[in-house]
């Protein structure tokens, strides 16, 4: 460990953000980073635990004592080459991560974790300064195929383990870039896609042949990849939104957040909408529906955009503001969490049932609401209404899209509607087709989404050769 009493001298000390008014001016990041050596002595608390609980909130098992202990040491390299050796992309994790290997510290007993996704972030953001990201060229060839079917972060961690492993690998991405959600769902104040370019050009490097602009399933068959490529990985993602089936559902104004969101992602880089409505919320009173991170990222696009008011609303109750640490640690626990777009001036409101949608001349003008108890049944009595020019639904995702490839292959479905493939083995009942990601496990986080792409790439990989050195 870097300091034995280090947990005992030195205070907790994150990142922190520039001023609301500053930065919803523009769609850049705004965190500021840690001097270095504010670092090295944050990665100097870490206990090194006889068991480290933060490996039971990290999916993709990062060995977060080993890096914690050579940042506090100042071997920054080493820290770099551990860093990679269980995480594709950590500067994704680094940025957009809730961080459960937070919660899971031991440190958190007393709500003072070690700041590991800082520190991380941190690693991987001087790796790329210093030079240190190179294409791993596999020496050998294969002579396998491996087609990946979608370039969120599940499709491109799975692709690139493949290529350096020697397989020949096409990843096929509907949209004209890549990064799935990454790119089109994460606004650019949380992630700038420069990160997700750079990655881009490393697996073209290793070998890994991107078709954008492909939609499997429409442009070209699905069955053609099963019969032409060796392994086929369907990482498509969750991509049906759950609806709100009340009165005034179709009035304009009203839109699915993975309408809006992605449109104000192509707008900052300049891609063209491909003749769709502008979805824009300056001047207007915004109401978002459902309090999760989808939601956060509505509100913080919209006041970017200029919106007069954001309130967000959530049926569940509002959660308690500090957890029972006793029963909840090391596993996540449920408490009151404010997000730094929430934090510039949204208005949340808890326990709220949407009875229906108020309009004129069939656009929206507000939305008629309800209190509900802990049941989530309606109190009557409770009734209001709120003044909405653009309501937004961010309810979250419920499985992924049936329609086109799913139902070509005739994959069978789980009980949620996922892709039926096993746990183990991410093999579907086709022989060749593997799924991994949200597709497979329904909508998640990233570093969920790596881990399963590096799985299965290693399931792929044992089932075309035999035998396998990936990683699982």
């Amino acid at each position: 460990m870097g300091k034995i009493t280090g947990f005992l001298e030195v205070d907790r000390q994150d990142r922190k953000y520039l001023p609301a008014s500053d930065r919803i001016r523009n769609y850049n990041e705004f965190v500021i980073p840690l001097p270095e050596d504010t670092l090295k002595s944050q990665a100097g608390r870490c206990m090194d635990c006889g068991i480290p609980f933060c490996h039971n909130g990290c999916p993709v098992n990062n060995q977060i004592p080993d890096w914690n202990d050579l940042v506090y040491n100042d071997s920054w390299h080493e820290a770099f080459l551990n860093l990679h050796s269980t995480n594709n992309f950590p500067e994704f994790t680094g940025r957009i991560c809730p961080a459960p290997c937070e919660a899971s510290c031991t440190l958190n007993l007393q709500e003072q974790p070690v700041t590991i996704k800082s520190i991380e972030c941190a690693i991987v953001d001087r790796g790329w300064a210093e030079g240190w990201v190179l294409a791993d060229v596999p020496a050998t060839k294969t002579g396998k195929k491996v087609a990946v079917i979608g370039s969120g972060p599940a499709g491109m961690a799975c692709a690139q383990q493949l290529a350096r492993r020697g397989h020949d690998v096409h990843l096929f991405e509907k949209n004209a870039k890549a990064g799935g959600l990454l790119r089109y769902g994460i606004p650019d104040f949380k992630m700038e896609k420069h990160l997700i370019d750079r990655r881009v050009d490393q697996m073209t490097a290793e070998g890994v042949t991107f078709h954008f602009g492909v939609h499997i399933g429409k442009d070209m068959s699905a069955r053609e990849l099963t019969s032409s490529f060796d392994a086929v990985v369907l990482t498509g993602g969750s991509e049906t939104p759950r609806d709100l089936p009340v009165e005034g559902r179709d009035l304009a104004g009203v839109h699915f957040a993975m309408d809006f969101l992605p449109q104000q992602n192509r707008r900052v880089s300049g891609e063209p909408l491909m003749n769709v409505e502008p979805i824009l919320a300056g001047g207007k009173h915004v109401v978002v529906i459902g309090g999760g991170d989808t939601g956060s990222d509505c509100i913080g696009t919209s006041f970017r955009q200029g919106a007069l008011s954001v309130t967000q609303l959530e049926i569940m109750p509002a959660p308690p503001e500090k957890e029972n640490k006793l029963l909840t640690w090391p596993d996540w626990p449920l408490k009151m969490r404010t997000s730094s777009s929430q934090a510039e001036g949204a208005v949340r409101d808890f326990a709220v049932l949407t009875r229906r949608i108020l309009g004129e001349n069939g656009h929206v003008t507000g939305i008629e609401c309800i209190r509900v108890d802990s049941k989530m049944q309606p109190i009557e009595g409770t009734e209001f209404t709120l003044k909405a020019d653009l309501v937004l639904l961010a309810m979250g995702f419920i499985h992924p899209v049936h329609e086109g490839m799913l139902k070509e292959l005739e994959l069978p479905l789980d009980p949620r509607g996922n892709v039926a493939a096993d746990t183990a083995t991410y093999k579907t009942p086709l022989s060749n087709v593997f799924a991994a990601g949200d597709m497979r496990r329904g909508q998640s986080l990233v570093v969920w989404a790596i881990r399963e792409g590096r799985q299965a790439a290693r399931e792929v990989d044992l089932f075309l050769m035999g035998e396998t050195t990936l990683p699982r």
